[in-house]
């Protein structure tokens, strides 16, 4: 189980302020989906780098632009990142990492990408482990034991049911089929 990972905390402190109380919840979301991630895929260091950057900005929009239809914000701030650090070409990847992170179906355009495993990892942390992907339970139990919810499944709920009282015709914006 990967306890440290140098990128995701270091992106994780640089927004620690937008985030606020929201922090360790979704610190802890961002370990559990990039843990589930490499248990899905590959230890790789090149690949943990781009699962840290997708994990730490996949959700980030919904704290930096202050909206439920955040995955557009978190591919800007992916992308402003990647830019940044000279790894434009990762930008298609993660942005897609990102993109189809919530789509239902699975993802099948580039199988030798990350992004079906990053999509499942995603389910699998935000069902609580109700979807396993395959997953042993004990290894879930102990993902949930190092990084607990810290009440990040409980405030998402609040800010869906805030989404859902201002926009009753789009319920789920992040949504994909």
């Amino acid at each position: 189980m990967l306890t440290q990972i140098a990128t995701l905390d270091a992106l994780l402190d640089t927004h620690a302020a937008v985030l606020g109380r929201d922090f360790t919840g979704y610190r802890n979301h961002t370990y559990r989906v990039a843990n589930l991630c490499v248990a899905l895929s590959s230890n790789d260091p090149q690949q943990v780098e781009k699962i840290a950057i997708a994990a730490a900005f996949h959700d980030m929009g919904i704290w930096s632009d202050g909206t439920f239809d955040y995955l557009a914000p978190s591919v800007r701030l992916a992308k402003t990142y990647l830019a940044g650090i000279d790894r434009g070409d990762w930008i298609p990847e993660v942005t897609a990492m990102i993109l189809q992170h919530h789509k239902i179906t699975p993802s099948r355009d580039r199988p030798d990408w990350l992004v079906e495993p990053f999509r499942r990892a995603d389910w699998a942390d935000v069902s609580m482990g109700v979807l396993t992907f395959g997953l042993p339970r004990p290894f879930l139990r102990g993902l949930y034991a190092a990084w607990p919810s810290a009440g990040f499944h409980k405030r998402l709920l609040v800010l869906e049911a805030r989404h859902l009282a201002a926009h009753p015709l789009n319920p789920l914006p992040m949504m994909r089929f």
